[in-house]
């Protein structure tokens, strides 16, 4: 299995059919959030999409594979369309796949696949947003990471390091944030407003000992739920410091792997177009729409991964 890592060099993105394989290519997008899955057929022709679950590798493999699983079948269903792992190449870009151990218990769990790519998601969603050509993404969802493309086809990755240490700017950096401010509330340290309210509705407690219940079973999923009232209170003194914050880490994130300023952006990710109004303005300006999205790049994996096999038989992995 190929890394996306430093130094890790690209290929062409291609587009010509995978002569040898006869069979259906899935590029799945997996993170803490859910699971995005294309469906094509050999020659790289969509035929349909679905989603599931979170397949981030931080929550655990077996989960990761059964929300894989039920994406890929609820896709194949949307095609009217048998599903078998045995006639599938899978191309996969997860949250997680830096950790060798998570990596590795993923690949061995693997169902009777054809074939199958596994990546970063910062990997795929640089390949799906630049087309395979040179620039940056910052990612920003449940987790975040940066990553880039130079015109030589080397990718090179910026943060992403989990939650809670890092992932900044993400879902679930910006919801254990906003969760302070609703014990403070709760305390009396500060006064009750209209998003300490919000985040009570969201997290289900009434009081202080209710959240506390609350906070020992969150993970960076459930955080992730609270970054919305982030955004929707952004005239809030503590919520604007937030973002502007996060804005600030966006910045360092792409200067990290773009020091000239040159290479065009794109803000990825189910938070990007509430982010795009805070980041500083000689970002934005370089800011450009992605072309596609993790799913595609992965699905760019599926035929690569397709390409190498030789013929119907046994699982390439």
């Amino acid at each position: 299995m190929a890394r996306a890592a430093a130094g890790f060099k690209l290929a062409p993105m291609t587009t010509s059919p995978t002569s040898a394989f006869n069979g259906f290519l899935l590029g799945i997008d997996g993170g803490g959030s859910g699971t995005r899955v294309i469906l094509a057929d050999a020659q790289g022709i969509e035929l349909a999409r679905a989603s599931g679950g979170p397949s981030g590798l931080g929550l655990g493999v077996e989960r990761a594979w059964q929300s894989i699983g039920d994406a890929c079948r609820h896709a194949f269903d949307a095609a009217a369309l048998p599903f078998d792992w045995r006639n599938c190449a899978l191309g996969c870009g997860l949250a997680g796949v830096n950790n060798a151990d998570w990596l590795a218990a993923f690949l061995a769990a693997a169902p009777d696949v054809r074939a199958l790519s596994v990546e970063s998601d910062a990997y795929t969603t640089v390949l799906g947003a630049h087309g395979g050509e040179s620039g940056v993404i910052v990612a920003l969802g449940t987790g975040s990471i940066a990553a880039s493309l130079d015109e030589a086809g080397v990718c090179r990755i910026a943060g992403g390091y989990g939650f809670p240490s890092g992932d900044e700017a993400s879902g679930a950096w910006l919801g254990l944030r906003a969760v302070v401010h609703l014990q403070r509330v709760l305390d009396g340290r500060a006064p009750q407003d209209e998003w300490s309210r919000a985040l009570l509705a969201q997290t289900g407690a009434t009081d202080r000992d209710s959240l506390v219940v609350w906070l020992c079973a969150a993970n960076q999923t459930a955080y992730a739920t609270l970054a919305p009232t982030v955004f929707e209170f952004h005239d809030h003194p503590v919520a604007g410091r937030l973002l502007k914050r996060a804005a600030l880490e966006i910045e360092r994130l792409v200067a990290a792997l773009d020091k000239a300023g040159t290479l065009p952006v794109a803000l990825c990710g189910g938070l990007a177009v509430p982010y795009e109004p805070f980041v500083p303005a000689a970002l934005r300006e370089r800011v450009r729409a992605p072309r596609a999205d993790s799913a595609a790049g992965a699905l760019e994996l599926a035929r690569r991964a397709a390409s190498a096999f030789p013929a119907a038989g046994s699982p390439a992995r």
